[in-house]
């Protein structure tokens, strides 16, 4: 089946990979796109936006995704896969801040999830996702299972 996917060559590991959304075109999301995502991201249904902090600078980020409920957390499709810059903050920061309908989730235990059938999400944002070639989640969790350490 055709897809919408580019596919790239892994430094890492010298194989090829699959990149659901060319890296040129969030380049461009990053600096146009979305300020102007930002803006309804908080609000509208199937949006959100991660604050963050930078794994170097430690500098506050703001970035809009879309963002499902699911049983005891919540499930970020990578649209731009995991290599994205937002995904390794929030993984190396073991959480984030989800802004959402209006309303402000602390979240935890991130986790990167592989889902070919994309089920924690709504059936035409499935074809979507398809179309695409998501097939990676971010997976965070509204509590965290990490020992209190006080």
């Amino acid at each position: 089946m055709w897809r919408l996917a580019s596919l790239r060559r892994w430094p890492r590991t010298g194989g090829w990979g699959r990149v659901p959304i060319p890296r040129a075109v969030a380049r461009v999301n990053r600096l146009v796109t979305n300020r102007i995502t930002g803006l309804f991201a908080g609000h509208a249904p199937g949006f959100g936006v991660i604050v963050h902090r930078g794994r170097r600078s430690g500098r506050q980020y703001r970035t809009p995704v879309n963002v499902f409920g699911v049983a005891g957390g919540y499930l970020v499709a990578l649209t731009y896969g995991r290599d994205s810059d937002w995904v390794k903050n929030v993984v190396a920061g073991n959480g984030c801040v989800l802004e959402a309908r209006g309303r402000r989730v602390r979240l935890f235990d991130p986790r990167i999830v592989q889902d070919e059938s994309r089920q924690g999400v709504p059936p035409i944002v499935r074809t979507i996702l398809g179309l695409l070639g998501v097939t990676d989640f971010l997976r965070l969790t509204t509590e965290s299972t990490e020992p209190d350490r006080t």
